[in-house]
């Protein structure tokens, strides 16, 4: 058996990391997509009305009789620092949750339906966008699977090789758009979102941290690609010079 030669272990191992880096991406993308931790933070709530044995310091409790009455119900509101608590929230594409005060679990919404209606044709465009970047993610990173295992000839790798580039830069450039209008969306529903939703303070996620860590391995990935395509053109230019030489000098003093 002939041993592999310095440039095909090469262009193997390249492709071997083209694909790492691909797959990465793509696990990181649809673990991002399918989260609700793009987005995390908390909201100031009035405190509730203590009820039965309720403890604690997230109510309001009265000991007198007239605990509802409008006087005493004034007065809380007017007097004292400790009137709000804050309640913690995190929001992804798909839905926003937060925590139930004086209880276990939290209460989940549909984001799209927190979203101001003026934004919400944004935000599919973003859904969409963020699909169609993993799918593309997972074509690049087939083609690059079927490359890996595919040692015919090195024209048709080359073939599958440029195709793999051009699906990886595009879905490069995808993601980063969607993740770009996620971000716009969440900003304007902060501002303009429901009064009993938004944020007092808030900041990105993991989720989000995720999204962009996807889209840096895929451009990592396919700059590896067409790293791996151009070394590869321009070795078999330099073997045609070489060839050429050879054979001038053949033609040039021919054996007698």
């Amino acid at each position: 058996r002939m041993p592999v030669s310095v440039p095909a272990a090469d262009r193997r191992q390249r492709a071997s990391a083209a694909f790492s880096l691909s797959f990465l991406s793509l696990v990181f993308s649809i673990t991002a997509f399918s989260s609700s931790y793009w987005c995390e933070g908390t909201r100031k709530v009035a405190k509730p009305f203590c009820t039965g044995q309720t403890k604690g310091d997230h109510c309001i409790r009265f000991n007198g009789p007239d605990a509802n009455n409008s006087n005493a119900v004034q007065y809380i509101w007017e007097t004292g620092d400790d009137k709000f608590v804050d309640r913690k929230f995190h929001a992804g594409i798909w839905y926003s949750c937060e925590e139930i005060i004086n209880e276990e679990g939290e209460k989940c919404r549909s984001f799209i339906s927190l979203t101001p209606a003026a934004d919400r044709g944004v935000l599919w465009l973003s859904i969409g966008a963020e699909l169609l970047y993993i799918f593309l993610l997972l074509t690049g990173a087939i083609l690059m699977s079927v490359e890996m295992c595919y040692y015919s000839t090195v024209i048709d790798g080359l073939k599958i090789n440029a195709f793999s580039a051009v699906v990886t830069v595009l879905a490069g450039l995808l993601g980063m758009v969607a993740h770009m209008m996620y971000t716009t969306v969440f900003q304007m529903t902060v501002n303009l979102g429901p009064e009993d939703w938004r944020p007092h303070t808030w900041d990105y996620g993991w989720s989000y941290c995720l999204a962009w860590a996807s889209f840096a391995c895929c451009m990592a990935a396919a700059v590896t690609t067409i790293n791996k395509y151009t070394k590869t053109i321009l070795e078999f230019k330099h073997k045609r010079k070489m060839l050429e030489r050879s054979l001038k000098i053949k033609y040039k003093f021919p054996d007698h």
